[in-house]
């Protein structure tokens, strides 16, 4: 296994005693989560999520049932740990400064290996007859929380969201590698994360790794 994840998808919160079976859910549902943003709905199996979180195949079925219901599992997952990572940003009554505190937030998800990366993923299953009601419904969510909750404006919500996307385009496209090789993907980087550019060149997934 990657060792980038190693913290995410391996470790038990303590050592010395077996994980209860809750603990192994969110375990698979982590590798999950970096699994799938990494090689989408199609391309990953459960074999693949049971070797990235150190279970067996069999193991992953039984608390699943199926590939479908584990990605549901791993979207659900990846849009609640969102939507906390912004609730959880100070209110304060400046928009701008709100926003810039909710981007931070943002890409302080980039710990969460995948999860930029599976919200991009699920939000090309439009199609899916059952992933894609779920996607749907989960971007409304995202939308509903910047208007109602930290009271954007259509506007500003719509840049922020816009932002969001680059950013996970970034992300997925593995660009760090051009960070100081290329001009103007330097000069990007430098745009989007002016005062977190050491952060995402580390916590970023870079081409060589699988997630």
């Amino acid at each position: 296994m990657n060792p980038r994840i190693s913290e995410t998808v391996d470790a038990a919160p303590d050592a010395t005693r077996r994980m209860s079976s809750e603990e192994r859910r969110e375990q698979i549902i982590d590798a999950a989560i970096a699994v799938f943003g990494a090689k989408g709905y199609v391309g990953t199996t459960t074999d693949d999520v049971a070797r990235a979180a150190s279970v067996s195949q069999p193991y992953v079925v039984r608390l699943f049932g199926t590939k479908e219901n584990l990605f549901l599992a791993a979207l659900g997952s990846a849009l609640e740990r969102l939507l906390e990572g912004f609730a959880a940003v100070p209110s304060v009554g400046d928009l701008h400064a709100r926003g810039e505190l909710m981007g931070q937030a943002y890409l302080g998800l980039l710990e969460v290996r995948g999860l930029h990366q599976i919200l991009s993923q699920a939000f090309l299953l439009g199609a899916h007859p059952v992933i894609g009601p779920a996607a749907r419904a989960g971007f409304a969510k995202v939308w509903r929380y910047l208007r109602d909750e930290a009271g954007f404006s259509a506007e500003e919500a719509q840049k922020f969201l816009a932002m969001g996307m680059l950013i996970n385009t970034m992300v997925g496209l593995r660009m760090t590698e051009e960070y100081g090789k290329d001009a103007g993907m330097t000069e990007l980087f430098d745009e989007c994360f002016p005062l977190s550019i050491a952060m995402v060149l580390e916590e970023a997934p870079r081409v060589d790794e699988p997630w």
